[in-house]
């Protein structure tokens, strides 16, 4: 049984997890479940984040454009976590009902531009079924304005967070009650029940 943080035994803090918790504190008023779990190698988790930071500012990726990776790949593997941490974080980046839609997966969610719209379906099959995608894929984007280096940059980051969110659902840990309550409702509604295994 979860005990919220995951299926681990708490792990022993080093001076990584330490500032970690501390981040957290000082950002969310609390130490969140995920890292928690990450108290394991918080190092690692930094060196994963590091990553997707250089690659996503290099490419010029906004916010905005960070939390529809976010959203898109982790509704599209059915993960609750992510989209609350960042939907928390960011909630005047997208508009409840847009947010909602692209966790929902609609085809094309209001208040998305051309080359929203194709970053979101991309990231979507980068998260299921990468080995799905095409040249056409790739050239859609162009069309849709994403250089090729933003593309790579795009597959990277999305990677990164499937990676990361992976981690979590795999080892259990579930999202802190604290982060819906500061979601916009629509994004929350939007998102499949948190299964406490």
């Amino acid at each position: 049984m979860s005990t919220g943080a995951g299926f681990l035994a708490p792990a022993e803090p080093d001076a990584a997890a330490e500032e970690l918790f501390d981040d957290d504190v000082a950002e969310r008023g609390f130490v969140m479940n995920v890292s928690r779990l990450w108290a394991y190698d918080a190092t690692a988790l930094d060196r994963i984040f590091a990553v997707a930071r250089r690659v996503a500012g290099a490419a010029g990726l906004s916010i905005r454009h960070r939390l529809l990776v976010v959203l898109a790949t982790s509704a599209a593997r059915g993960s609750t976590y992510c989209p609350l941490a960042w939907g928390s974080r960011f909630p005047d980046e997208l508009p409840g009902p847009t947010a909602a839609a692209v966790v929902r997966g609609d085809v094309a969610p209001p208040g998305l531009d051309a080359a929203e719209t194709a970053l979101v379906h991309w990231v979507r099959a980068v998260a299921t079924g990468p080995t799905t995608t095409t040249s056409a894929d790739v050239a859609g984007l162009r069309a849709a304005g994403w250089t090729d280096g933003q593309v790579f940059a795009v597959t990277v980051f999305a990677a990164l967070r499937v990676a990361f969110a992976s981690v979590n659902d795999a080892l259990g840990a579930l999202p802190d009650d604290e982060l819906a309550a500061v979601t916009p409702p629509d994004l929350v509604a939007a998102l499949p029940p948190v299964v406490r295994r």
